[in-house]
């Protein structure tokens, strides 16, 4: 993917290096949003801001990071501005917000079976705002993503690798099932 600054002059505060790393991407994106949230950025600015890390798999991962689980509200109002811009961004977003969905899922069952209740909060905050971004996101790309990783659940397809890796039990993989399903209603 191709980083999206070119010479736009909006962009001469806030240098966003091709390609990003992780880290930077991840303390890049928790000014951003601190800087949201205190009202000293536009949503339209948040947006631009977050589409130059989101066009690059680590500048993406680093924001997710940050806005899933962070203690900060900017997935939970959904500013249309920055909706715009990760539903452009493509199968990339989509990918990682379907695998933050699953890991969330997962995660809440794990904490809640160790009696880690803050723990348990946090992972179902991430798995209910990676829901909610979802429904939001390009509707076909959203389809057959889920539809991949519905199939892993039932250990078809390419997704198995994928929860098998991260070791999921049954019972984790039947909520992971029923967040997907979830992803639908409403």
């Amino acid at each position: 993917m191709s980083n999206h600054l070119n010479s736009d002059p909006s962009h001469a505060d806030h240098p966003v290096a091709n390609p990003i790393g992780f880290r930077e991407a991840m303390d890049l994106a928790s000014q951003w949003l601190d800087e949201w949230e205190q009202d000293e950025l536009s949503d339209e600015v948040l947006g631009e801001r977050v589409w130059d890390l989101v066009t690059s798999r680590d500048g993406a991962r680093g924001f997710f990071v940050v806005a899933l689980a962070g203690e900060g509200p900017v997935l939970d109002r959904m500013p249309e501005a920055l909706i715009q811009r990760l539903r452009l961004a493509g199968e990339g977003v989509v990918d990682l917000t379907a695998m933050n969905l699953a890991m969330g899922t997962a995660m809440a069952v794990h904490h809640e079976r160790n009696q880690d209740r803050v723990a348990a909060l946090a992972s179902q905050r991430v798995s209910e705002r990676s829901r909610a971004l979802l429904r939001l996101l390009e509707p076909n790309l959203v389809k057959l993503r889920l539809e991949s990783l519905l199939a892993g659940t039932r250990g078809e397809g390419q997704d198995v690798d994928f929860l098998e890796r991260w070791g999921y039990d049954a019972e984790q993989r039947d909520k992971i099932a029923a967040a997907i399903e979830a992803v639908a209603e409403n």
